[in-house]
């Protein structure tokens, strides 16, 4: 029996402040080239670059209840339900500023003392209905969401970039997909070489481990398949800011609709490669047929064992 093919997700709701500057982020000065206001978030921006893919996608996190706040505007303008969505008065989003460097690369500094998680009541039947769980850091507001979410048999997607001790432990020996940044899963396990890093997170439990590493591509290790490496598409970077979410967005749209984890892999590393190529959070995550042409592009990268 098939599952259905909602992406659900709680998590981060951001506005974002993106600053533009000539000069690589490593350097002492630089001049403000360009200014953006834009709405973001992990989970967020992660939902809309699956609605953007054809996925069915839904916000679960708390939401202001206003009808007309901004946030909520933009995810349903992008295709995103809200239906499901817990709502609190005067609830606000993450505030982040980004300074963007002249190869692409960006730094973000956040304030998130909000309210973030979702309702503790949240009913089984949104889970039910669901074809996975979309997570990031903050999924450390709610844990019994996500364990009771597995207890369903749901697949749980975790994109955690910090630890918070013992709950992000939590989240991580519970979520099946761990599809994390080399970055934060090598400080987690205290291990250097990739192939060190995704046995330390291995489990029974899992379905995979997936470590984004940017242009040095993706490392991949799934039940019953030795560990392996996925190469970077040549694309040219304009700016780097929510790569890993349409990752994770794409990555979910092709698991509901019954991939393998490689060709989940293979699809979201495309997906992800051309959201590099324009500015902005959102403003540059593909379509379906756009990463299509990527993936049968002659020189599409492969896996090769590690």
């Amino acid at each position: 029996m098939s599952r259905p093919t909602t992406i659900i997700g709680f998590g981060a709701l951001s506005i974002d402040d993106i600053y533009y500057v000539d000069a690589q982020l490593q350097a002492g000065k630089g001049r403000v080239v360009r200014r953006a206001s834009t709405f973001g978030g992990n989970v967020a921006t992660a939902l809309v670059a699956a609605a953007r893919l054809g996925g069915e996608a839904s916000f679960i996190g708390w939401l202001n209840e206003d009808p007309d706040d901004p946030i909520v505007t933009a995810l349903k303008t992008e295709g995103v339900c809200t239906d499901d969505a817990p709502l609190a008065a005067g609830c606000q989003p993450v505030r982040s500023t980004i300074t963007v460097g002249s190869d692409g690369d960006r730094f973000i500094a956040f304030d998130d003392d909000v309210l973030l998680g979702t309702a503790p009541d949240l009913p089984d039947t949104v889970l039910t209905s669901a074809g996975v769980l979309l997570i990031d850091g903050y999924a450390t507001r709610s844990p019994e969401i996500v364990i009771r979410a597995r207890s369903l048999g749901l697949p749980v997607i975790a994109d955690i970039e910090w630890s918070e001790g013992e709950t992000t432990d939590l989240l991580l020996e519970a979520c099946d997909h761990l599809v994390l940044p080399f970055g934060f899963a090598h400080h987690y396990t205290g291990h250097k070489r990739p192939q060190a890093v995704l046995n330390a997170l291995w489990s029974d439990q899992r379905s995979a481990v997936v470590l984004t590493d940017g242009p040095n591509g993706v490392y991949l290790l799934e039940a019953d398949h030795s560990p392996c490496h996925l190469p970077s598409h040549s694309v040219s970077v304009v700016d780097t800011t929510g790569a890993g979410d349409c990752f994770h967005g794409a990555y979910a749209v092709a698991l509901v609709r019954g991939h393998g984890v490689r060709d989940c892999v293979r699809f979201a590393a495309a997906a992800a490669a051309l959201s590099v190529t324009g500015r902005g959070g959102r403003e540059a995550l593909p379509k379906s047929p756009a990463v299509d042409a990527l993936l049968e592009a002659r020189d599409a990268p492969d896996f090769a064992a590690l």
